[in-house]
């Protein structure tokens, strides 16, 4: 039988820790070839909503899976079957909302741990919705934050953004009044938009900062103009392949000369110890994340395993015989 797992059950097992742990194992085994994965692709028929999927595997772990969603004016929809590499077996159904955004963070924070400067303090977040939320959880485990400051285009979404992330972490998180203040003297910045056109300006960035841009990913999308790219002197991601098909943000800077895509380097190098991250305070470096699959199923199979210890979820017959 394989388990159901509901967005509430998602959310009373996942943690912050957990994603973070699962999300680096997954960087590692990207890097030695245990671990191999499907840039995500979409659907789009003609006045419909949006198909979007992307699958990974993982034979160390023993999981396989895919991440399937639609987008529409109605809302995005998301859910993560889960199998068994060796045998196919389909372990479980996982609604996947919450999943999505842990995941995302998670892969934030781990650039942050290895990209930013170890005495960074600061952060500036431009975007206040629901993904800004676990953007900040995630960099505040990874680094010692002393002060949060939160641009959004709503005022009273962006004060309650505020009052919220600073009770949920414990530390100051003031509304900005201007993306550019949120920004200017951040040692992390943080851009978590649906932007279509830049919202992060390289004429606001300093020396030493660190920067994830993690909102776009249609080519036609961006959240940074060229001169903040141009100003990183270490751009990252998280897949090279996906993020010449997607990355808004480098396919449309570099769109005057392709060769700047052979200086872009693979995050999984780096956790891995393959190629150095940081290598001064006065660094710019840039992880421009899209999002790949191999994060999901890493997340997943934790959910799955915690949900099994727990005994939670609903299980369904599926492909057994009714005798």
């Amino acid at each position: 039988m394989a388990l159901l797992l509901s967005e509430s059950d998602v959310r009373s097992l996942l943690t912050m820790p957990i994603a973070l742990d699962a999300v680096e194992k997954s960087f590692l085994h990207l890097a030695d070839g245990t671990a191999v994965l499907h840039s995500r692709q979409r659907l789009h028929p003609p006045n419909g909503a949006y198909l979007h999927y992307m699958a990974a595997a993982d034979s160390v772990s023993g999981y396989m899976g895919m991440k399937l969603y639609t987008s529409s004016r109605g809302g995005l929809r998301f859910v993560v079957p889960l199998f068994r590499t060796g045998t196919g077996e389909l372990l479980a159904l996982i609604e996947a909302d919450y999943l999505g955004q842990m995941r995302t963070g998670a892969a934030s924070g781990i650039a942050t741990k290895f990209l930013s400067r170890q005495d960074a303090r600061t952060v500036g977040i431009v975007g206040t919705g629901l993904q800004a939320r676990t953007q900040l959880e995630a960099v505040a485990a990874v680094r010692k934050l002393e002060r949060v400051r939160a641009f959004g285009r709503d005022p009273d979404r962006r004060a309650q953004f505020c009052r919220e992330i600073s009770a949920k972490l414990g530390l100051p998180v003031d509304p900005a009044a201007s993306a550019e203040e949120a920004v200017r003297g951040a040692d992390i910045v943080i851009a978590a938009t649906t932007a279509t056109a830049a919202v992060v300006l390289g004429k606001w960035l300093a020396p030493g900062m660190h920067v994830n841009a993690i909102g776009a990913n249609f080519p036609q999308k961006r959240e940074l103009d060229d001169a903040a790219v141009a100003r990183a002197s270490l751009i990252v991601v998280d897949s090279i392949t996906q993020s010449r098909q997607e990355a808004g943000d480098l396919i449309q800077a570099f769109a005057a000369d392709e060769n700047r895509w052979a200086a872009v380097r693979e995050l999984s190098e780096i956790v891995a110890g393959r190629i150095p991250g940081r290598t001064g305070d006065d660094q710019i470096t840039l992880f421009k994340s899209n999002g790949i699959a191999i994060w999901d199923i890493a997340v997943a199979a934790r959910v799955f395993e915690l949900a099994q210890e727990k005994q939670l979820g609903l299980r369904i017959p599926l492909w057994e015989s009714r005798g």
